[in-house]
């Protein structure tokens, strides 16, 4: 009876041991699981900022880049405006034909009045030359180069023509308008002035303008 009782305590004892490994062992694996799922996050964290900071370090190049960009056409229209003629003027040298020709400069044509109207402003350098555009007796025309339309200028009630006709003076302003109702003429648009024998080719029409000043 000793006998057999000592052989089951052993089978009882062998039986406690494996059970106990297996739940050492099982602990063992869930802790491993632990320590791998928090390394999986430590990856994880790691390689989302990685990123981010790879962006924050693109963002930057291309700030700087569209920066340099933006600034170079700036520089360049910088130093261009230097040489370059006004805008309804195609080049320098056609700024200076008319300076020579006609005595006048900072030549402009503008829509304004919503379109309703294209002005026609300069500045007078000569006042012998620039006497044609005081002509009261030739009509000044404004001629698209594209569909040949010809704009005069609008007879106003109790004003008159919309043009100024006094004496010139070097160095002052003058303008007139001229009547496009339809609005077939608009920005863009290459025009002539005709005024008698002169005439003025190739005037490029600038934005609409807000009042006639």
């Amino acid at each position: 009876m000793r006998l057999g009782t000592k052989n089951d305590n052993r089978g009882g004892g062998g039986r406690n041991g494996s059970q106990l490994a297996r739940i050492l062992f099982v602990r063992v694996l869930l802790k491993m699981a632990k320590q791998i799922s928090v390394l999986r996050g430590f990856l994880a964290v790691g390689l989302v900022l990685s990123n981010s900071l790879a962006l924050v370090g693109q963002g930057k190049d291309n700030a700087f880049l569209s920066v340099h960009d933006a600034a170079t056409p700036a520089l360049v229209a910088s130093h261009s405006t230097v040489v370059s003629a006004p805008n309804s003027v195609v080049n320098s040298r056609e700024a200076a034909k008319y300076r020579r020709l006609w005595g006048i400069d900072d030549i402009h044509v503008r829509s304004t009045a919503s379109g309703s109207l294209i002005r026609f402003s300069y500045r007078v350098v000569d006042t012998d030359k620039a006497n044609i555009f005081m002509d009261k007796k030739s009509q000044p025309l404004l001629i698209d180069e594209s569909t040949h339309l010809a704009l005069q200028i609008p007879v106003m009630e109790k004003i008159g023509q919309l043009r100024q006709v006094s004496k010139l003076q070097n160095g002052k302003e003058y303008w007139m308008a001229f009547s496009n109702k339809g609005h077939y003429v608009k920005p863009g648009n290459r025009v002539d002035l005709e005024i008698g024998k002169m005439r003025l080719e190739g005037l490029v029409i600038e934005g609409i303008a807000s009042a006639l000043h």
